[in-house]
């Protein structure tokens, strides 16, 4: 794939849409962890009891855990589609490539932001950040 550069208006029209797939990205980050809490809490009692039904619970649980982060990947992977490069998960944060003055460089948006405020050079990081 080609890569893709953003003006800062085609950026921005992505942030709402970002914004979804971070909510529902944590939403299913949120199922996994309760999952494998579940997981450990069975996985301990097995060791206690000698599994049977146990067993058959946390392949469940296992199972289910699985299809979560299938989701979350395929959600990630939408993101990427699109040419945005996925920086954090936990922090929804991402950079888009760009042009300015002739030079590739990163607009970047993090999750809490309304809108893209902030542009960074591409060998530095979230730390970099200049206001636009």
């Amino acid at each position: 794939m080609d890569k893709v550069f953003f003006t800062l208006e085609e950026a921005q029209g992505c942030v709402n849409w970002l914004k979804e797939q971070f909510e529902a990205i944590q939403s299913l980050r949120n199922k996994i962890d309760g999952l494998d809490q579940k997981i450990q809490t069975l996985e301990s009692g097995v060791s206690l009891n000698g599994g049977g039904s146990i067993s058959g619970q946390i392949s469940s649980y296992s199972s289910e855990k699985n299809s979560f982060i299938e989701l979350a990947e395929e959600k990630i992977d939408s993101i990427q589609r699109k040419g945005i490069l996925v920086k954090s998960i936990e922090h929804a944060l991402v950079d888009f490539p760009s042009i300015l003055d002739s030079r590739e460089i990163y607009l970047c948006w993090h999750g809490g932001e309304d809108k893209i405020l902030y542009w960074h050079e591409i060998d530095v990081g979230f730390s970099g950040r200049q206001a636009l």
